[in-house]
């Protein structure tokens, strides 16, 4: 938010120049990102009344003028601006002044004519960013001659405060101020917002259908008014000033109060009002045209201001474009709400819109600010705008407003939080400056949290508030003393710094993703995941919690592709969540994607491309960290990511632990993508489990080994073959190995030659040839049985 520091030291003005009260915001938790200067420096300009006009003799679009810029004498000036009359009161640069951009004026001649000065525009004067199409013309009461920097108040700062999304009641002059104003113990007075009495009984009906989300609905008719006449200047240069754009001086005005008091309020033409306005959601099929020309197809759950006719403004948002305030508009419909902040939350953003309106309400609007803030308005517009008001008409629903809070706080908890005892007097005092009830108790006092305050529900918060305000900088510095020891480390667990070490070690760079993902994404990755929505996404393309760490990686890669990175080996750990709200599971997962050539580009290696059995290789050397390599597992499968044929179920314990393989062809083609991707994804939980090492002596026996090759049916998986030989290789089986595998001449088609090593070895004695041979009968004759395997000759 932005503000004028001239603006706020009407309500409160400490004895603190602007950066200490820039300083002073910040260091009560209310973060000031800049301080600028109002208007650019320039010198020697003043107040001038135009006296006479006449056409310059040689050119068609200057005119010469006569100007009272308070002289002696009157000063002759050529003028180039369309809009200059006799009569206007405007800004003079006089010869000597400097303008913004060291332009010095001097005395000159245009086309033979002397000027000596130069009526200035608002660009001119560094006013405003863009050109202006004419002399910037001031109000009639303006006093000639009065230097022009004082008389516009231009020697003053916009302050620019990044509030957080708690701190919503500090979203206008009266929120800055009352928090300045306890920081220096100092009384905020602002202007006076009485009554305005009722000229006429007329208003207009007003009904609320979704009252939870609407629980207060206040509208006055105002008519009469003149939507021609000048927003006045002091009023243009306060909105300027806040980086809003004066309009009309009804819009004004409401952007006017929205900034001093923090209510947003809507004016629409009655004449445009049909039936009665309605507070309802929306229906399907209904769309809107809103104030800046986009039209918008409304969803069923967007809160709307509708009357008979259809949708008038999307509630806390922004209005229709047919129902503004328009030149011709006599009487005005002036509306002041309450919308709960949950109605109004990431609906601006679904849309694509983001106002000033939208930012309040999402973050906590004062519920009694409401009738206050129609009150000053309606006073403001009569000054500006002349007419007559009628009564006001409020539509409440006291159940659904938010509840009066009451919280107990204790003076020893206080004391204990801060590590420092205060005075009860200065924290009743802070306390009361803040607009809390406090009356006091045995223990400590009781809080009544003012309805302005939505971030204070629990005396910690009480305490956060007595502490800023008492000072960060005043609390006491103590180290904290504890008895350090070194914790017992697991050895029977695989921490995931480990992991993350040996992933970087194979050549891997870790990866950090969002954990929501476009649902488009996740729905070509996984078609039948169910993980839940966001109800207040960043962006539409993060929306849904992600179900696997896939789509995060798949578009880290697509990242990297985009920017000519060829190579890429990415993994990443983090949660993946799967199911509905009220049954949802969180899953730590270690995740990886490969592309490119297998071994980095230089003079020494191949350009061959990555395949399945490097990433399979990667993710093994994951598994025998933990030292229990045989409790995993490898099986041919399927998944809806990956490619049918080079996809394959990760097993621990005969549990599902994850899966590998190639990015689906299908889904390549989708994104886009011109290379194969793999991937892997595994539970953490099955990872981290290891086993304790545990010394086993040496044999000083002879090893024996065998050599067995089967003709095998090709679909037989290598790891069934495995299994086989290893239960019937009894228990000196110290290793079986995989050494070749043959398809082609001499191998039946359809078949496949699997060499098996197999290796013995006793711990005290020599192993025979016969204990040998009858264990290789046994696992061949099993072989036979369970594969109808024959041995290759």
């Amino acid at each position: 938010m932005k503000f004028s520091e001239q603006w706020l030291r009407e309500w409160v003005s400490p004895q603190l120049d602007t950066q200490a009260v820039a300083d002073q915001i910040t260091m009560a938790g209310l973060e000031v990102d800049a301080v600028e200067p109002v208007a650019a420096a320039f010198s020697g300009v003043v107040v001038a009344e135009v006296l006479t006009k006449e056409q310059h003799p040689d050119a068609d679009k200057l005119n010469v003028c006569t100007v009272d810029d308070g002289s002696a004498e009157p000063v002759q000036v050529v003028c180039g601006a369309p809009n200059v009359a006799v009569g206007q009161k405007v800004p003079f640069a006089q010869v000597g002044g400097v303008l913004p951009g060291d332009f010095k004026i001097k005395k000159a001649k245009l086309r033979g004519v002397e000027s000596h000065g130069m009526i200035c525009s608002e660009s001119e004067l560094g006013l405003v960013d863009e050109t202006s199409p004419g002399i910037f013309v001031l109000p009639s009461d303006a006093p000639t001659g009065e230097d022009f920097r004082a008389y516009m108040g231009l020697d003053d700062c916009t302050i620019e405060v990044d509030l957080t999304p708690n701190r919503g009641d500090c979203l206008s002059v009266k929120g800055l101020a009352r928090e300045v104003g306890v920081l220096n113990r100092l009384a905020v007075s602002g202007p006076e917002c009485q009554s305005v009495t009722a000229v006429f009984d007329d208003t207009f009906p007003v009904s609320v259908e979704a009252p939870e989300r609407c629980p207060r609905y206040i509208g006055r008719l105002i008519r009469g008014v003149n939507v021609k006449a000048a927003t006045p200047l002091w009023m243009v240069e306060r909105l300027r000033r806040s980086g809003v754009r004066s309009i009309d001086p009804v819009v004004d005005v409401t952007n006017y109060v929205m900034l001093e008091l923090g209510q947003p309020l809507h004016a629409f033409d009655r004449d445009n009002l049909h039936g009665e306005v309605v507070v309802r959601l929306a229906k399907e099929g209904e769309s809107l045209t809103l104030l800046d020309g986009q039209n918008v197809a409304l969803r069923p759950e967007t809160l709307l201001i509708a009357d008979e006719n259809g949708p008038l403004a999307m509630a806390g948002i922004m209005g229709c474009e047919n129902s503004g305030v328009s030149p011709s508009t006599q009487t005005i419909f002036l509306e002041s709400a309450f919308f709960t902040p949950l109605a109004i939350a990431g609906q601006a953003r679904s849309y694509g819109l983001h106002t000033d309106a939208s930012h309040r309400f999402e973050r906590g609007v004062d519920p009694a600010l409401t009738a206050i803030a129609v009150e000053r308005a309606t006073h403001l517009l009569l000054d500006i705008c002349g007419g007559e008001a009628g009564p006001l008409n409020e539509v409440k629903s006291d159940a659904h407003l938010p509840e009066k809070r009451q919280i107990h706080f204790r003076a020893e908890r206080l004391r204990k939080a801060l590590s420092k005892s205060l005075a009860a007097e200065e924290v009743m005092d802070i306390l009361q400056r803040l607009g809390l009830g406090v009356q006091v108790t045995e223990h400590g006092w009781r809080v009544d949290v003012p309805s302005w305050r939505f971030d204070i529900a629990i005396e910690e918060d009480l305490i956060e508030e007595v502490a800023r305000i008492h000072g960060y900088n005043n609390l006491p510095v103590r180290r904290p003393s504890t008895r350090l020891a070194l914790r017992a480390s697991d050895e029977a667990r695989i921490t995931q710094s480990q992991l993350r070490h040996q992933m970087v070690a194979r050549g891997y760079q870790e990866a950090v993703t969002y954990s929501f993902v476009a649902p488009e994404l996740q729905a070509a990755l996984l078609p039948e995941a169910v993980s839940p929505t966001l109800a207040n996404p960043i962006s539409a393309d993060l929306s849904v919690m992600r179900a696997s760490l896939f789509p995060g990686l798949v578009r880290a890669l697509e990242h990297n592709l985009n920017r000519q990175q060829t190579r890429v080996r990415l993994f990443e750990t983090g949660l993946v969540f799967n199911g509905h709200l009220d049954s949802l599971s969180q899953t730590p997962m270690l995740g990886a994607i490969v592309c490119g050539t297998r071994n980095p580009e230089g003079w020494s290696g191949g350009r061959e491309a990555i395949d399945f059995y490097d990433l399979k290789g990667d993710l093994e050397s994951l598994l025998g960290l933990g030292g229990g390599f045989n409790e995993w597992r490898f099986e041919p499968s399927t998944h809806p990511s990956l490619h049918p044929g080079q996809c394959a179920k990760v097993m621990h314990h005969d549990r599902e632990a994850g899966w590998i393989g190639t990015l689906h062809p299908q889904i390549r083609a989708k994104l886009g993508l011109k290379v194969d991707a793999l991937m892997f994804e595994v539970r953490l939980d099955a990872l981290s489990e290891g086993a304790i090492p545990a010394f086993e002596p040496l044999s000083r026996q002879p090893e024996v080994r065998r050599d067995l090759a089967f003709i095998i049916d090709e679909t037989v998986p290598v790891q069934s073959l495995l299994d086989v030989a290893s239960q019937q290789a009894g228990e000196h089986l110290k290793q079986v190995k995989l050494f070749d595998v043959y398809a082609g001449n001499g191998v039946t088609e359809g078949h496949k030659s699997i060499a098996l090593g197999l290796t013995w070895q006793h711990p005290s004695r020599t192993l025979n040839d016969d204990e040998i041979n009858q264990l290789v009968s046994a696992i061949v004759a099993q072989v036979r049985s369970e594969f109808s395997a024959e041995l290759r000759s």
